[in-house]
């Protein structure tokens, strides 16, 4: 896929969120959780990822039935790791049954102590 259609897909997807999608975003919008910025529907090499915290390196999934024991959401966070990014995933049950819960998990992740990327010699 071409970035300019790249583009125009994340466009789409983010006009056409899903209920779940929409859900988790009135947390993680406008700074809302620990004053982190997330950006919605974020393209990352031949993915785009639902949310990402590009600062902290973090990309948050929200999943369907149609995700359960799929090999390809395996394959896309090999990706994601390799290209330096966490990846939490969680059921659209979780975030409508417990948005805080899983916005605490979110949180507990940006909390986490990551090694520096350029360690002194």
């Amino acid at each position: 896929m071409r970035e300019t259609q790249k583009r125009d897909r994340a466009r789409d997807l983010r006009r056409n969120m899903t209920d779940v999608e929409r859900a988790l975003w009135r947390h993680l919008r406008m700074r809302q959780l620990g004053g982190f910025r997330f950006r919605r529907q974020f393209p990352v090499g031949p993915y785009i990822a639902d949310f990402a915290c590009v600062a902290e390196k973090l990309i948050v999934e929200v999943d369907g039935g149609q995700h359960d024991a799929c090999s390809a959401d395996s394959t896309r966070d090999a990706f994601l790791r390799r290209q330096g990014f966490r990846v939490l995933r969680f059921w659209n049950h979780d975030v409508l049954a417990n948005p805080f819960g899983v916005c605490e998990a979110i949180a507990s992740a940006l909390a986490e102590e990551r090694p520096h990327p350029n360690p002194p010699p």
